[in-house]
């Protein structure tokens, strides 16, 4: 009898691991990089402001030394999972397409084959928003670089441009927003609107993808210089946090309960923000109960805040670690930590 049993038990493990479904993992990510600039002076822009043109010596060991932290960073995104690295990842604070080169170059990352689709933005200080992809999981067919003729005070607001970017993941169209919006320079209450214009300007954004793509799947993500609660967010993208309230034509924002959570993507004098974020609409969500795996589909999103993207001690001890403090290098990756999105496919 006790034979029988173990024999029973051995056939419906074996029948359970054959039964099993198989699924493709792809990383979709994005890192505000902290001036990754040059060491070469470009009279065009500002970047003699820049950490990296103010330091008076070494600033090449100092470039290559950031290029090599990114790399790794980069590397390690979404490999738990997906056993590489993103398959699309969105950047910001890059100050022109060379330093992506490097970047995409670098010994952590040069096997990956990634492309880059960046455009010049009229931003004062010269940084930019880009996207890198791995060319063997996401074909662009459609790019282009969105203004979002922000005015104040009837001054135009030189800010960064918002890249969209439209290609098929393996064969599933999707289109990525990848956004920077306005600083909170003068005080969060002064700014906002300047932020609230730049979402409005994604909304526009979205209702294009929709007239050709009426179930487009849309991920936006960025350095928005606002929390998920605030009004960018809530009243004029008008993101849901519940899966069960979110309608077809909705924007979901899974890093609002993060932040009901306390967690945090960056810090400033003190002030814990989740500025970083990955929102998606509606045909990337399965509700609650719902397991459907037949297109992509989320399966998690997150924040990449591993202990060594960290600082260990001193005043900003558990800040991110970053590259760049009081006009000296300090050896660290960025002031933000990267955030990231599964999508899943049965095979």
């Amino acid at each position: 009898m006790r034979k029988l049993i173990v024999l029973l038990v051995s056939i419906m493990s074996l029948f359970s691991v054959s039964a099993q479904k198989e699924y493709k993992i792809r990383t979709v990510a994005f890192y505000n990089v902290e001036n990754l600039f040059d060491t070469i002076n470009d009279v065009a822009k500002d970047d003699e402001f820049s950490p990296m043109m103010e330091l008076k010596t070494g600033r090449s060991k100092v470039y290559w030394d950031k290029i090599d932290k990114l790399g790794k960073v980069i590397n390690g995104l979404g490999a738990e999972k997906a056993k590489t690295s993103p398959a699309i990842l969105g950047v910001a604070e890059i100050e022109n397409k060379q330093v992506l080169e490097d970047l995409v170059k670098s010994k952590h990352l040069k096997k990956k084959r990634y492309g880059i689709i960046h455009f010049d933005s009229p931003d004062k200080r010269g940084i930019d928003v880009a996207l890198l992809y791995q060319q063997r999981y996401f074909k662009p067919v459609h790019f282009e670089a969105v203004n979002p003729n922000i005015y104040s005070e009837n001054k135009k607001i030189y800010t960064r441009d918002i890249l969209w970017v439209s290609g098929y993941l393996d064969d599933e169209l999707v289109h990525v927003l990848v956004n920077h919006w306005p600083s909170r320079r003068g005080g969060e209450a002064k700014s906002s609107p300047l932020r609230e214009k730049a979402a409005y300007k994604v909304t526009q954004i979205i209702e294009r993808i929709r007239e050709n793509d009426k179930d487009a799947k849309i991920i936006i993500m960025g350095d928005f210089n606002d929390d998920p609660m605030n009004k960018s967010f809530k009243e004029v993208i008008r993101t849901k946090s519940d899966k069960d309230d979110v309608a077809k034509d909705d924007v979901y924002n899974p890093y609002e309960k993060m932040f009901e959570k306390g967690l945090n993507t960056t810090a400033y004098r003190d002030n814990l923000s989740l500025f970083d974020q990955i929102l998606f609409t509606a045909p990337l969500l399965n509700k609650k109960g719902r397991k459907d795996f037949s297109t992509y589909k989320m399966f998690k999103s997150g924040i990449f805040n591993k202990r060594f993207l960290m600082q260990k001690q001193g005043r900003y001890k558990g800040y991110p670690f970053r590259s760049f403090s009081n006009g000296q290098y300090s050896g660290g990756y960025s002031d933000h930590y990267p955030v990231y999105l599964y999508l899943i496919k049965e095979k």
